[in-house]
């Protein structure tokens, strides 16, 4: 793991906003962004419930935004800014694409595949591996994520 920088925090706060914006929309709060040096390449939040697409994650609306914009897959010298730690399928889709970084708010105890239950994105059995850092802004992230929960519970 490495420290987050002043950029990725700035970043993470873009993803906070993002993921607000999910909320708003009924769905889980998490948002991306996939940036190389301070310009953004690709944003995403959770579009699961108004996409009806179970691969509708976050991390993957920013990539496949990111990839759109370059005009080719690999996000390489890419690093993204997630508000909760990526899946399986997104930490997977994230060698894939051969992403740098990955920088994380919340950590996921439940499906966390970046250092809660699995590390994929550093596994050296796979093709690619990215640096990880998490606990980005952990608090304002898990917040989100409490006050969604919450309100989906309330009668």
């Amino acid at each position: 793991m490495t420290d987050a920088s002043g950029l990725d925090v700035r970043m993470m706060q873009r993803a906070i906003e993002l993921a607000e914006e999910a909320a708003e929309r009924g769905d889980i709060p998490v948002g991306a962004v996939i940036y190389r040096g301070d310009e953004i390449l690709g944003e995403g939040a959770n579009r699961r419930e108004i996409d009806n697409d179970p691969t509708a994650h976050a991390e993957v609306v920013a990539m496949r935004a990111a990839g759109a914009r370059l005009g080719m897959w690999r996000l390489h010298e890419c690093a993204m800014a997630v508000t909760l730690e990526p899946c399986p399928m997104c930490a997977g889709a994230m060698v894939n694409a051969r992403l740098n970084r990955v920088v994380w708010g919340a950590d996921d105890a439940k499906a966390g595949a970046c250092r809660s239950l699995y590390e994929i994105h550093a596994d050296p059995r796979l093709n690619h591996r990215l640096e990880g850092t998490g606990g980005v802004l952990a608090d304002e992230c898990a917040e989100l994520l409490r006050r969604f929960f919450k309100s989906r519970r309330s009668p």
